[in-house]
């Protein structure tokens, strides 16, 4: 709290900064028009930060339900066997009677409380003339406990509170990792919220400067954008020189020159110089919130998805409900007696319940996701493990993705190396991606430092420096070569100049990822498709695809590439989609699974189904693989749950298992199918000298 108020309260135009830490908000009471740089004075030294957003706030009630409920049920649960235990012990008569009367009293809570969860889906289900796991769980809750509080009353020998208890307690695990693993898996259109500026400087015609809320943009509004801001709406340049980074939008990888004229689309970021621009549409009409209409109808193209367990169920529930029944009108048909009819029904109910089903998938997908965090691959939802084990076809976006997005120095062995160290010393001035590129360079060839001052950066240009008499200069070639002919200037792309002569130039690349042919040889060793879409020029994607050995398509907007995957899932291919900028988040959400390295835009990161940690291209490969593995388990696990109920239904319909037993024997299952989702990690571990060192970049790089 200190390191950040001391941090703000220095900043010439800031009267106030406090900060909450449980809000992980800082507020700031500034004087004059214009804010000062809090959000870069905060990312300086060390916190990343957004302007608040109400909108975006909010508790996971239905998380915190589930906790609440498994709390209540485990307590419940391993007191209510505290006294079975007792009962079993030897316990007769009263001191029986009483212990059965002080389970009753802890378990009706659980009923109520905890099974509410299983109740409430129930009823859903019937009340429109379907069944889900959820009914024969309510039944067999409901029966187990109405049974049990029977036998209490006439002073029964037997009573199942500790079944229905542990029985709640055993679904509501697998009920809470299920959702957690959903959770994982929020929208991602509220990601752009983020990404546009909350509000802008807007010029009014007598000079005066006011700060408008996004939405309260107008068509023909004048704006001041600083170097550092993104676009906030669409825009016209009116006056000024700057570059702008549209690799987020439009995929294309290097900076872009922009002067009075140049159309600019809300959500780039202006690098160089401040611009006064002039809006040409309103937020709602803008790239941006057409990117969210895209998205928007993306999504709701998944909601035809249905899980595994979800269609199980579909079958499992009605014939464990007919079963019952079956049971309970065989044995009343046949014996008379009513009460053991029930019992034996309530068996039958609690031995076949879908505990093991219940916990089969989420369990997997618990254990498949640690698998992926050891690869350093973030998972956010279990349905998309299953979507990507489907998967035959995979589409690359290039920039950030194939690519790390970032500028780098090529030929540097045949630049001087006096040079090279005059020019980093140079672009150690400037945050321009050419600049931190040159500078780079020179820190890994080790030059000897050289220091300068009264650097300038002329905006749009690049940077000068005098020293000894002498004027240097690095930047575009035009504005730096005033003495060499045109020739040696059309042919230049960044030099460094002393008096108006060229001392060096210096060449750009997008560096490709490491591994980036071994993943791609995995991949079509795996059986899947691969094509390039990427918005960036065709020169450089030409360049790269063909090193891959792949087909690609440059030039592609973002409609364009929710259209190809749409065609492709229209033939029957299961697409998934790998990606990283805004320009990606359409095609990422319409995939039918997608992933997203951890430098991506925040929306990329919330739009995709997978996020990988570490620069390593071979985290594709290894998802899918792990995906399929997982898939297999899954298979597994139910093919158990089903074996299990062949043998265990007959046994308890004949009348020889009690409830408890039944409870026992339903308890066993489950971790039946636990102990077999576990073997996903034993296999991980059998692997893990290839995985560690994804796991030690991700230690190393946030420390």
């Amino acid at each position: 709290m200190q390191k950040i108020e001391q941090a703000l309260v220095v900043l010439p135009e800031v009267e106030y900064a406090r900060v909450n830490l449980s809000t992980k908000r800082v507020t700031v009471r500034w004087h004059g028009d214009a804010p000062p740089l809090v959000i870069e004075t905060l990312s300086r030294i060390g916190y990343e930060a957004h302007l608040y957003d109400a909108s975006l706030d909010g508790n996971d009630v239905v998380l915190a339900r589930l906790l609440r409920a498994l709390a209540v049920a485990g307590f419940a649960a391993s007191n209510i066997m505290l006294l079975s235990v007792s009962i079993w012990s030897g316990a007769t008569d009263e001191m029986r009677n009483l212990f059965h009367w002080i389970s009753a009293l802890i378990a009706l809570p659980v009923l109520v409380y905890s099974g509410s969860i299983f109740f409430k889906s129930a009823w859903r289900a019937l009340r429109v003339g379907h069944t889900n796991m959820d009914v024969p769980i309510s039944i067999g809750l409901l029966l187990a406990f109405g049974m049990s509080l029977y036998e209490t009353i006439v002073h029964g020998p037997h009573a199942y509170f500790d079944a229905a208890t542990a029985l709640i307690f055993f679904l509501l695990i697998g009920r809470t990792l299920d959702y957690v693993m959903r959770a994982r898996a929020r929208t991602a259109v509220m990601g752009l919220a983020r990404l546009a500026p909350r509000a802008a400087l807007v010029l009014h015609s007598d000079g005066s400067q006011i700060f408008v809320p996004v939405n309260g943009i107008k068509p023909g509004m004048r704006m001041l954008l600083a170097a550092g801001e993104r676009v906030p709406v669409d825009a016209r340049v009116v006056a000024g020189r700057s570059e702008i980074d549209c690799s987020l939008v439009s995929g294309e990888s290097m900076p872009q020159a922009v002067t009075a004229g140049s159309y600019l689309q809300a959500g780039t970021l202006n690098l160089t110089g401040s611009l006064t621009i002039q809006a040409t549409a309103t937020a709602e009409n803008s790239f941006l919130a057409d990117m969210i209409r895209m998205m928007e109808a993306a999504e709701t193209g998944h909601s035809v998805y249905r899980r595994i367990a979800d269609r199980a169920a579909r079958l499992y529930a009605p014939v464990v409900h007919a079963t019952a029944l079956l049971t309970f009108l065989c044995w009343t048909f046949a014996s008379g007696d009513v009460h053991r009819s029930i019992t034996i029904a309530i068996a039958v109910l609690i031995i076949t319940c879908p505990c093991a089903l219940g916990l089969a998938v989420p369990m997997v997908h618990v254990v498949a996701a640690r698998r992926l965090f050891e690869n350093g691959i973030m998972l956010k939802d279990g349905g998309a493990l299953e979507r990507l084990a489907e998967i035959d076809s995979v589409i690359f976006d290039k920039t950030g993705t194939l690519t790390l997005g970032q500028a780098q120095l090529v030929d540097v062995d045949a630049i001087e190396p006096a040079s090279l160290a005059l020019a980093a010393a140079i672009a150690a001035h400037s945050r321009h991606p050419y600049s931190l590129a040159i500078a780079a360079a020179g820190r890994n060839r080790a030059a000897a430092p050289i220091v300068l001052g009264g650097v300038t950066e002329i905006l749009g240009s690049g940077l000068e420096s005098h020293a000894d008499g002498k004027t240097y200069r690095l930047g575009q070639a035009d504005w730096a070569l005033a003495n060499e002919p045109t020739a040696h200037r059309a042919s230049a792309s960044v030099v460094l100049a002393q008096d108006g002569r060229c001392l060096a130039t210096f060449h750009f690349r997008d560096r490709m990822r490491a591994n980036a042919p071994e993943a791609i040889g995995n991949l079509k060793r795996m059986g899947c498709a691969i094509e390039v879409l990427s918005g960036d020029n065709e020169s450089r994607v030409h360049e790269l695809a063909k090193a891959l050995g792949l087909a690609h398509t440059a030039r592609v907007s973002p409609r364009e590439k929710t259209a190809r995957i749409a065609a492709m899932a229209a033939s029957g291919h299961k697409v998934l989609m790998v990606g990283d900028g805004l320009n990606d988040a359409p095609a990422l959400v319409a995939a039918h699974a997608s992933m997203a390295p951890a430098t991506a835009a925040d929306v990329g990161r919330s739009a995709a189904d997978f996020v990988f940690m570490h620069d390593s291209l071979t985290a594709v490969p290894e998802a899918i693989m792990i995906a399929r593995r997982a898939r297999r388990l899954v298979h597994e696990n139910l093919t158990l749950a089903v074996i299990y109920n062949l043998v265990a239904m007959p046994i308890a319909a004949l009348g020889f298992v009690t409830p408890l037993l039944a409870a026992v024997a339903m308890s066993l299952s489950s971790l039946l199918v636990v102990a077999n989702a576990l073997r996903l990690l034993a296999r991980g571990r059998q692997e893990r000298p290839s995985a560690m060192p994804a796991m030690s970049g991700i230690l190393r790089s946030n420390p």
